[in-house]
C-alpha cells in the first residue's frame, strides 16, 4: 500500500488551550445557534449585537465582556457556564499496568478465547467509542468466525499464526500483520495455525451503538 498523506496532523499542538478561551467560547456560541436553526443576525437581534461582533464573537477574533455572555444565554436560553464547557472540561487517559488488563466476556469467550479489556473511555467529545482489546487464543480455543458487529476493528498479530475470516475472504496472519476491517460483516478466526495467538484488537463504533 503506497504512502498517502492523511488529512490530520498527529504531531500538531492545539494553540494554549484551544487558542484560548475565545476560541472555546466563540465555538460553543456558535454550536448553541446551530442547533437552534438560528441565523448570525437572528442571534444578533435577539442579543441586542451587532452582526460583525457576533461573528468576531464566533471566530475567538474578541473577548466577549460578561454583559455580552449574558445577553447571549438569555437570547439562546443556556446558562453562562455553558460556554465555558469545553474550555474546563476534563480530558481522560486510562493507564493499564502490565499484567493488569481487566478480562471480561464477550461472544467468543464460549470459544475459549481470552479477551482482556486494555482501557475504556465512555461519552467523550469525539463522539466515537473505541475498545481495546488483547486476545489470547489456546489450546483450548476454538475456531469462531460468526463475530459481527457495529463500527470497524483494527486486528495487530503480536505472536503465533491465525486464519482471520472476514466475509468470504480469509487471511493468514502472521506476527506483525494486521487486518483493518468493517466489523459489520462475519469475521473471526477459522484456522488456529500456529498456538498459542495473541493479538491486539482495536474496535470502535459511534457512541450510542456498539
Amino acid at each position: 500500500m503506497g504512502a498517502s498523506k492523511l488529512s490530520q496532523d498527529p504531531h500538531k499542538l492545539r494553540e494554549s488551550r484551544e487558542k484560548n478561551l475565545e476560541t472555546a467560547i466563540g465555538r460553543e456560541v456558535r454550536e448553541f445557534r446551530h442547533a437552534r436553526s438560528m441565523t448570525v443576525a437572528d442571534l444578533a437581534e435577539a442579543a441586542g449585537l451587532s452582526v460583525g461582533m457576533l461573528s468576531k464573537i464566533e471566530n475567538g477574533v474578541t473577548s466577549p465582556s460578561l454583559t455580552t455572555l449574558q445577553a447571549l444565554s438569555a437570547a439562546l436560553s443556556v446558562p453562562v457556564t455553558s460556554f465555558f464547557r469545553r474550555f474546563e472540561e476534563r480530558r481522560e487517559a486510562v493507564h493499564v499496568k502490565a499484567g493488569e488488563a481487566l478480562e471480561i466476556e464477550r461472544a467468543g469467550t464460549r470459544a475459549g478465547h481470552q479477551y482482556n479489556l486494555l482501557g475504556h473511555i465512555g461519552a467523550n467529545n469525539s463522539g466515537v467509542v473505541v475498545e481495546p482489546y488483547l486476545i489470547t487464543l489456546s489450546e483450548e480455543s476454538d475456531t469462531f468466525e460468526t463475530f459481527q458487529h457495529e463500527g470497524i476493528e483494527l486486528l495487530y498479530i503480536l505472536e503465533g499464526e491465525v486464519g482471520y475470516r472476514h466475509g468470504d475472504q480469509s487471511f493468514h496472519l502472521r506476527p506483525g500483520d494486521s487486518l483493518f476491517f468493517d466489523a459489520d460483516a462475519p469475521h473471526g478466526p477459522d484456522e488456529l495455525i500456529r498456538l498459542p495467538i495473541r493479538y491486539l484488537s482495536v474496535i470502535s463504533y459511534p457512541q450510542g451503538g456498539g
